[in-house]
């Protein structure tokens, strides 16, 4: 069976930065829905045909990724919002009461500084901004189950977010 939305691809990747830094590795096969939301346009696109056993290697610009970095999402917010075990890279959905109110709430914001009295928040993908070379290979095809359809996911969604759509 090649890829062929809606289908469900196993793959394993690597996704590294233009200088070679990988980011992150799977070796052993993630399923993905290729038509619903687990998986970047970019590379659903560079799938479709596609068959078990081929590898692909792919140069991502930010806006085939996880788009451009953009300062407005950037938030300065009170400390006393927080819960007290607050540390850099944890994510939030959304903001929590007491927080800007110009702030999108279907976000999901991760927290770049701690200050006594003020934390940052950024509204980026941790990838906004990046060129990406990602290696693909795909290990198997399947067809979708009604489930999945429906969820429009298999629950893998690692190389995509709804906010990098």
């Amino acid at each position: 069976m090649n890829v062929t939305p809606p289908c469900v691809v196993s793959l394993t990747w690597t996704l590294a930065d233009t200088l070679g830094d990988v980011l992150d590795e799977s070796d052993e096969p993630v399923e993905f829905l290729v038509g619903g939301r687990d998986l970047l346009a970019s590379i659903e696109r560079a799938l479709q045909g596609r068959e078990p056993g081929e590898r692909l290697e792919l140069h991502l610009e930010p806006q085939d990724a996880f788009g451009d970095f953009d300062d407005r999402l950037i938030f300065l917010e009170p400390r006393s919002a927080f819960p007290a075990e607050l540390e850099v890279g944890m994510a939030f959905e959304g903001l929590p009461p007491g927080c800007s109110a110009d702030a999108p709430r279907d976000r999901i914001y991760f927290v770049s500084e701690i200050y006594p009295d003020h934390v940052v928040l950024d509204g980026n993908h941790p990838l906004a901004g990046m060129a990406l070379r990602v290696a693909l290979q795909i290990h198997g095809v399947r067809p979708a189950t009604p489930e999945e359809l429906a969820r429009g996911s298999v629950g893998g969604g690692l190389l995509s977010l709804p906010a990098a759509r």
